[in-house]
């Protein structure tokens, strides 16, 4: 199934050469520094590749879904691990989908341009998966909401300049999904920290912080759309933000099967290559056999998302088969390697740590089985 145009693959063939030049050569160096420097990011928005889809009185070139999917598996294929599917097609179109027309003039096309970079503060310390459990809460005073809380595992939140924060705005109950709001918080902003960067087991070259919330103020005209409709609008937008994470999933299983294949057809053991060991080739067949459903799966999915299909379900499918399948291949990759793939040298290694997490954010493979599960009835 061929889901892109030829204007598609023009944009993929130039956004390829775009990341061999320019980001590809300093992924080492990010990765040992822990973190992308600002110029990615504005470089990024010169070439039109931020918020492409976004209306250009907003700053984007108004392109469909197909382009943001091809940044997204591309960047995943490089092994270039910057936030920025989720601020561009994840956290940016909040702002797009809920926010006031000054809001969007305000934020957007600096969102595109890569002067600010956006993150979303939903998980919290005790509060996970649940996120009717959260506990931070913004109380209204006048023209301001006054919040108080912590946030965790906030990818990009070193460098977020805005922030949209999911809270209790319900002084009654203060609990049940029609309590939460969203709100943008800026960074600056009295009352609010950024803790340290975290130390992760992969993806060391995103950076990823806890939020701290003391006596914050923020202007009741930065909350997002209605108050209390936070949870409804969350759950709007779950299903473009777990494609989003199926499209790095798949992208990053591609890249380790084709680097494996070139290696075992170039490392001998025993007088001949070790991909001619029956072994060894069953396993190469079983991956790209999985690789290839799960290329048939993505593409699906991305014509029916374009097209303005309700795709929960098979999207929560894809989130928890790929990113498990994406799990197995790095596994068996590595094996094939052998001792080299547990050096650092071999890009395998860092791979095989990069998409651990790949079956536990954006929900996890368990909450995943769960929305089907009552998607088919059950």
């Amino acid at each position: 199934m061929d889901i892109y145009s030829e204007e598609h693959k023009m944009f993929r063939r130039a956004f390829v050469k775009f990341v061999e030049k320019e980001l590809s050569p300093h992924v080492e160096e990010w990765e040992e520094q822990r973190e992308i420097p600002r110029w990615v990011w504005r470089r990024m928005g010169e070439q039109g590749y931020l918020c492409p889809w976004l209306e250009e009185k907003y700053g984007g070139s108004g392109a469909d879904f197909g382009f943001s999917a091809i940044i997204s598996e591309e960047l995943a294929k490089a092994g270039v691990g910057i936030g920025l599917g989720l601020h561009s097609d994840i956290i940016a179109p909040y702002i797009q989908a809920y926010g006031t027309e000054k809001q969007k003039i305000d934020w957007l096309p600096a969102c595109a341009r890569g002067e600010k970079i956006l993150a979303i503060a939903m998980t919290e310390p005790q509060a996970g998966s649940d996120l009717q459990g959260m506990k931070a809460t913004a109380v209204r005073d006048g023209d301001e909401y006054i919040i108080n809380g912590s946030k965790t595992f906030i990818s990009n939140g070193i460098f977020a300049d805005l922030i949209i924060v999911a809270v209790k705005t319900d002084s009654g109950t203060m609990s049940g999904s029609k309590s939460i709001s969203l709100i943008v918080v800026e960074d600056g902003t009295p009352g609010f920290s950024k803790g340290k960067k975290m130390s992760k087991l992969g993806m060391h070259s995103q950076d990823t912080a806890e939020l701290f919330f003391d006596n914050c103020r923020v202007p009741v005209s930065n909350r997002l759309g209605e108050e209390g409709k936070g949870f409804s609008y969350l759950m709007e937008k779950l299903q473009q933000e777990r494609l989003i994470s199926v499209l790095g999933s798949q992208g990053l299983a591609e890249r380790m099967l084709a680097d494996t294949i070139t290696y075992v057809k170039t490392r001998e053991a025993f007088g001949q290559p070790i991909g001619k060991f029956q072994h060894n080739a069953f396993k190469i067949a079983e991956m790209a056999t999985e690789v290839e459903i799960g290329r048939v799966f993505v593409d699906n999915l991305i014509a029916d998302h374009m097209a303005g299909q309700e795709i929960v379900a098979k999207v929560s499918m894809a989130k928890y088969w790929i990113g498990e399948m994406a799990n197995r291949v790095a596994y068996n990759c590595l094996q094939l390697y052998g001792g080299y793939g547990y050096m650092e040298e071999y890009s395998i290694a860092r791979q095989y740590r990069d998409v651990r997490v790949h079956t536990i954010f954006a929900g996890t493979s368990e909450i995943m089985k769960l929305i089907i599960a009552r998607k088919l009835g059950l």
